[in-house]
């Protein structure tokens, strides 16, 4: 009799470990369904980093160019922020 159990407990095991494969947690499925998750993720954050990097570059181009704005006006028209003093310094030729 025990010469039967062994061999039927041993089926009834591969049985409960190849239903865990297709059916529970970890399953083929579900690692397929994680999957296409992630690489929609990946999808997504790259979309999120490419916006990020133009927003940027607008800042960055904004920034530099109040800051050329700044320069030509008091270089060319003598334009002074409050409380500074203007001092035109002109070299001998």
């Amino acid at each position: 009799m025990s010469s039967r159990l062994v061999p039927l407990l041993l089926v009834a095991l591969l049985a409960i470990v190849h239903a865990q494969l297709w059916f529970g947690r970890g399953s083929v499925g579900s690692v397929a369904e994680m999957q296409r998750k992630l690489e929609q993720q990946k999808a997504a954050n790259l979309q999120a980093q490419q916006a990020n990097e133009r927003l940027a570059a607008e800042v960055r181009d904004l920034k530099e160019g109040l800051e050329m704005v700044e320069e030509k006006a008091r270089a060319e028209l003598g334009m002074v922020k409050p409380d500074e003093i203007f001092v035109n310094v002109v070299k001998p030729r």
